[in-house]
């Protein structure tokens, strides 16, 4: 039996691969085309899954012969159960994280479905701050910002999807040899205003790793 391994990330990655291969097979007429979508498809899927064993590719790489709209969401219900669950936090963790901030709004922890999450993240628009938690090499991560609304669509750094965003700024913890006393450094990007549609579609943690890198002075 397989034990849980797919990353929520990935398995974004898994279905719009999926579904690129779904519509070639339903779109395109030429078998030869066909044949390179789904060569592709394969390649990119095995190459988001560095570590997998042998057992764990022989489960990604079924839909190689999928051709159906019934199969491919067959495949991907199937995958589901393999989705390796983010490990749930509580309230003492997060607070323990952002000790400075004062009556530190929390998120309703109950609300998660903790497989389908890459980074908790969560907003309060009263103090115009913007939270996020991440799970890096088994460690917890929290980093506060500021959230600067820009009402209108942009492009979200994360899931790199069209979408609502507010500029995340950050004061980075690096601190340069000899900088003076009041010395900061705040970095920013957009991000989507709602987590959970980011988390639904994000495909890829570098951007995130990196951000969370330079913040945290790494």
């Amino acid at each position: 039996m397989i034990q849980p391994f797919i990353r929520n990330h990935q398995f974004n990655l898994v279905k719009k691969q999926t579904n690129l291969l779904q519509t070639a097979c339903n779109t395109v007429s030429d078998p030869r085309v066909v044949d390179a979508v789904r060569s592709s498809t394969v390649a990119k899927i095995i190459e988001a899954f560095p570590h997998a064993t042998e057992l764990e590719l022989q489960s990604l790489t079924k839909l190689s012969a999928l051709k159906r709209s019934e199969e491919f969401q067959h495949y991907l219900h199937a995958l589901e159960p393999q989705m390796k669950e983010w490990t749930p936090v509580t309230a003492a963790q997060i607070k323990k994280l952002f000790p400075k901030v004062k009556k530190l709004k929390l998120p309703d922890l109950a609300t998660y479905d903790y497989r389908y999450l890459t980074y908790m993240g969560w907003t309060d628009v009263a103090a115009n701050r913007m939270f996020l938690l991440y799970r890096q090499d088994e460690q917890l991560i929290g980093i506060e910002g500021k959230m600067t609304p820009v009402h209108k669509k942009g492009v979200c750094f994360l899931c790199n999807r069209h979408a609502e965003v507010a500029l995340f700024s950050a004061i980075t913890k690096f601190r340069p040899a000899n900088a003076s006393t009041d010395y900061y450094k705040a970095i920013g990007n957009y991000m989507c205003v709602s987590s959970e549609a980011c988390n639904s579609h994000i495909a890829d943690v570098t951007a995130l790793e990196k951000f969370i890198g330079v913040v945290m002075g790494k």
